[in-house]
């Protein structure tokens, strides 16, 4: 899967900062204001993190392959 300088930008930037934000925050206010279905609301942003997190990580490790000088690759960034 190969994305784009943006959209990899876009969406690290989604999953490293708006999404867990957006947890906590939903969190903290169905404590306060007794919101519904905080555990299925916070937990589905989790696991939607997760798997995004886990595509940029599949999508970084495809790109540092490819990109490769020697043919070798010996880390992951």
């Amino acid at each position: 899967m190969r994305l784009s300088n943006r959209t990899y930008d876009i969406l690290k930037y989604v999953v490293q900062i708006v999404l867990p934000a957006i947890g906590a925050l939903y969190y903290g206010l169905s404590n306060i204001w007794a919101l519904p279905y905080t555990e299925q609301i916070v937990g589905s942003i989790a696991v939607v993190c997760t798997f995004l997190g886990t595509l940029l990580g599949i999508s970084t490790h495809f790109y540092n392959k490819e990109n490769d000088d020697d043919g070798s690759y010996t880390s992951y960034h």
